[in-house]
């Protein structure tokens, strides 16, 4: 790990520029400084973020390009029973209550008529 913990250059410099940019009246050095530093670590950290999203990517493509490549024998005929069951077991329960809210609104629409 310890060779992962170096922070380049580049973003050394991006920090300092940041706080400079940043840095408020009678701020003094050793605050900048402080300031720059978590700069620094927020920058390396939101990198390590995206190489880890890059990675997963990455990886989610391969898995997907190698179901892709495999034969479609009977894994993908199960998977599409297994859709058709989920669409047709649909609760009534979101239907019934559009039908109730809207009776509910016609009947107070005539009521105060």
């Amino acid at each position: 790990m310890a060779k992962y913990d170096k922070i380049s250059p580049e973003t050394q410099q991006e920090a300092i520029k940041l706080a400079r940019a940043n840095q408020r009246p009678g701020q003094t050095k050793e605050q900048t400084q402080l300031i720059a530093q978590g700069i620094q670590k927020g920058i390396d950290e939101y990198k390590k973020q995206m190489k880890a999203r890059a990675r997963e990517a990455s990886r989610q493509k391969k898995l997907q390009a190698k179901a892709k490549s495999q034969p479609q024998g009977e894994h993908h005929e199960e998977e599409i029973e297994v859709e058709i069951i989920e669409i047709r077991r649909q609760h009534p329960l979101p239907w019934v209550l559009l039908g109730l809210s809207w009776l509910a609104f016609a009947c107070g629409w005539y009521w105060l008529r």
